[in-house]
């Protein structure tokens, strides 16, 4: 994509700048995070970072007046990544596991979990996700799409990522169970597409009237490590979901964020170049 395409350039920090109001001393009030995870929610911006999840509220167009920690989890539990909100109100939330292969010794490492926007009732959806990434729900559901990343430390036997729907109460299997099927697999739920590997799969949007070339429901999926947007064409069988892969955006640097405008248009970050890329519906 050519620059034409840009929509606006925030340098090239890779970390979000957040400005809370305060004593008149600016600088005393700018923290720096390494945010995976965005959501707007009644008034409030969730942020997911290494520190927790915060809530910043009262934005006046520039800054943040308040700031209140929702939810934190102990040093070493894993990358905070992706969150979502589901339709029964409760916020998702990616953890990945603090390892390539390790055996998770902290409850909420390698999982799926949830809680209340006040950070009230957390608990666990689904377990044994070596690291889910990009969250977000099928509109009208409550099918929740994820990415996953595999295992870095196999070279070449790594197998590809993944985009996966997963529900509550699922076991996925890691750390003996990775991707790599066989009998260590068995037992265990199947993605809904296979991805390239050593991709280190990003973000992830639905869109239900295509986009583009591609027609019908589908996926598209941030590859940080590949440069591209991949388009996962969705198909719907009863409980199941399947999707066939084709690239939709290449020549990008580190892609992460993708977000659906209420137009239907997709935006997609890249976290090299400090970027925002809108592609329209039509």
């Amino acid at each position: 994509m050519g620059r034409d395409s840009r929509l606006r350039r925030r340098g090239r920090r890779r970390r979000l700048r957040r400005l809370v109001g305060g004593s008149g001393n600016e600088e005393g009030h700018r923290r720096r995070v390494d945010p995976l995870g965005l959501l707007w929610h009644e008034g409030s911006l969730y942020v997911s970072s290494a520190e927790g999840v915060v809530a910043y509220t009262a934005f006046n167009g520039s800054t943040f007046a308040g700031r209140r920690t929702v939810v934190t989890f102990a040093p070493g539990t894993g990358e905070l990544n992706g969150i979502a909100l589901g339709p029964d109100g409760r916020i998702a939330l990616g953890i990945s596991a603090p390892c390539d292969s390790c055996d998770p010794t902290v409850e909420w490492s390698a999982a799926v979990v949830s809680f209340l926007p006040d950070g009230s009732d957390l608990r666990v959806e689904a377990s044994g996700i070596r690291a889910p990434v990009g969250l977000a729900y099928y509109p009208g559901t409550s099918d929740l799409f994820v990415t996953m990343n595999q295992r870095d430390d196999l070279g070449e036997a790594t197998p590809g990522d993944w985009l996966a729907v997963v529900s509550r109460g699922q076991d996925w299997g890691f750390p003996a169970c990775y991707g790599q099927g066989g009998s260590a697999c068995v037992g265990y739920p199947t993605p809904t597409a296979v991805l390239d590997k050593h991709a280190a799969v990003s973000g992830v949007a639905i869109v239900t009237g295509g986009l583009g070339a591609i027609v019908g429901p589908s996926a598209f999926v941030a590859e940080w490590a590949q440069g591209e947007v991949l388009g996962v064409a969705l198909e719907h069988d009863g409980s199941t979901w399947s999707g066939t892969v084709t690239t939709f955006l290449s020549g990008l640097r580190q892609p992460v964020p993708i977000v659906v405008s209420p137009d239907r248009a997709v935006f997609v970050g890249d976290w090299a170049t400090g970027i925002v890329y809108r592609v329209p519906a039509a």
